[in-house]
C-alpha cells in the first residue's frame, strides 16, 4: 500500500487466498489467522500482546504490508493490530511496526515467487528461521514450553491450559510433528488476504450540513437556549454520519482504508480525537494517520462465536511520522477505537 498525503485513500477488501500467499515470505496484508511476522526476531513478548484491561492474550486482527518508497530502512514495512476477544472485555488494542531494508538476514533481495510450489498444505510453521518458538494457539511468541514434552510452545498459561484441554493432553508423548500440526482452539480469526485498489475520486456528494440558522428560526421564540444548542448537535451528529455513509457508498465491502498522512473518515461527531490525544513517538516525533479498519470487518470476523464480540466503528491507526529505524525490533504505535454506539 502506498497512498500519500496528495492522493485518494487505497480501500482493502477481504478475500478468500490459498494459504502460501499468506506466509511472511510473500509480504501479505492479512486478515485473522496467525501473524506473518515480517521482523523474525526481537518479536512483540507476551508482556506487550496481552490486553491492557483484562490482562489476557491479545488476538491478531489484521497485518497492512506498508513499505515507504524512498526510504531504504523501510523498503519492507508492515504494522501488526491485535485485538482482545475475551468476554466480557473485548476492549484491548495494540499495534505494532516493523521494518527491514531491502538487503536484510530473513529474506531474498529478489521478489517473492508469485507461484505456490512452496505450498506445504496445511501445516503450521510453529518456528521462526531466526529459532523462536511460536505458541500453538495464536501464533505469537512462545517462550512457555510444556514440561512433559519439550516441543508444545505457549504464548501464556491460558493457551498452554487451552491446548492441553483441545488435544495436546493426548499427543502430548505421541506426535513427532507438534511443530506442524495445531488444532483448531477457536482462537483465532478467520483468514483472509486484503487486496487492495485506489478509491474513486468521483464519490457521491456528501450530504450537506444544514444550515443551523433556518432550523432554528423556524423553531420560533418557544424554545431555550439549551434545546437550541442539542438540535445544532445532533444534525452536526446526522451530517457527519451521512458523510461516512456517503464516503463509503461506491464500495460498500470496504474493510480497511490506507493513506499515510491523509485524514481519516469518522462515523460519528463524538469521540473524535483532538492532536493531544495522539502520543507521540518514542522517538519524539510526531504520529500521523495511516490506516483505519471499517465496521465492515466485523462481518467477516464471526466474532460472536465467543460470546460478546468485538466490535467498533473505526479503528484509526497513528504511526510515526518519521517512522524511525529500530533495527529488526518492533515498536508499538497507537490506535484509536471510534465506538459504534457513538453513531446517532
Amino acid at each position: 500500500m502506498a497512498a500519500g498525503a496528495a492522493g485518494p485513500a487505497e480501500l482493502g477488501f477481504a478475500e478468500e487466498a490459498p494459504a502460501w500467499r499468506l506466509r511472511s515470505e510473500q509480504f501479505p496484508s492479512k486478515v485473522g489467522g496467525r501473524p506473518a511476522w515480517l521482523g523474525l526476531s526481537e518479536l512483540p513478548g507476551p508482556g506487550a500482546l496481552a490486553c491492557a484491561r483484562c490482562g489476557r492474550p491479545l488476538a491478531f486482527l489484521l497485518q497492512v504490508y506498508a513499505p515507504l518508497p524512498g526510504r531504504d530502512d523501510a523498503f519492507h514495512r508492515s504494522l501488526f493490530l491485535f485485538c482482545c476477544r475475551e468476554p466480557p472485555c473485548c476492549a484491548g488494542l495494540r499495534v505494532f511496526r516493523n521494518q527491514l531494508p531491502r538487503k536484510n538476514e530473513f529474506y531474498s533481495y529478489e521478489p517473492p515467487s508469485e507461484t505456490g510450489a512452496s505450498d506445504t498444505g496445511g501445516l503450521v510453521c510453529l518456528q521462526l528461521k531466526s529459532g523462536a518458538h511460536l505458541c500453538r494457539v495464536c501464533g505469537c511468541l512462545g517462550p512457555k514450553t510444556c514440561s512433559r514434552c519439550r516441543q508444545a510452545h505457549y504464548c501464556s498459561k491460558e493457551h498452554q491450559t487451552l491446548d492441553w484441554r483441545l488435544g495436546h493432553k493426548q499427543a502430548c508423548t505421541e506426535s513427532d510433528h507438534l511443530n506442524q500440526t495445531a488444532p483448531d482452539h477457536n482462537f483465532l480469526f478467520p483468514e483472509f488476504e486484503i487486496v487492495t485498489e485506489a478509491e474513486d475520486e468521483i464519490t457521491p456528494e456528501a450530504v450537506e450540513m444544514e444550515d443551523y440558522s433556518e432550523v432554528t428560526g423556524s423553531m420560533g421564540r418557544i424554545l431555550e437556549e439549551e434545546l437550541d444548542s442539542m438540535a445544532r448537535h445532533e444534525s452536526k451528529e446526522d451530517h457527519i454520519f451521512q458523510k461516512f455513509k456517503s464516503k463509503i457508498a461506491l464500495e460498500p465491502e470496504q474493510i480497511l482504508r490506507y493513506g499515510r498522512g491523509i485524514k481519516p473518515i469518522w462515523i460519528s461527531g463524538e469521540n473524535i480525537p483532538q492532536e493531544k490525544d495522539i502520543p507521540d513517538c518514542s522517538c519524539g516525533a510526531k504520529r500521523i494517520f495511516e490506516f483505519q479498519v471499517m465496521p465492515q470487518l466485523l462481518n467477516h470476523l464471526k466474532a460472536d462465536r465467543l460470546g460478546r464480540s468485538v466490535d467498533w466503528g473505526v479503528l484509526a491507526v497513528f504511526t510515526c511520522a518519521e517512522s524511525c529505524s529500530l533495527g529488526t525490533g518492533y515498536t508499538e504505535e497507537f490506535v484509536w477505537k471510534q465506538d459504534i454506539t457513538d453513531t446517532p
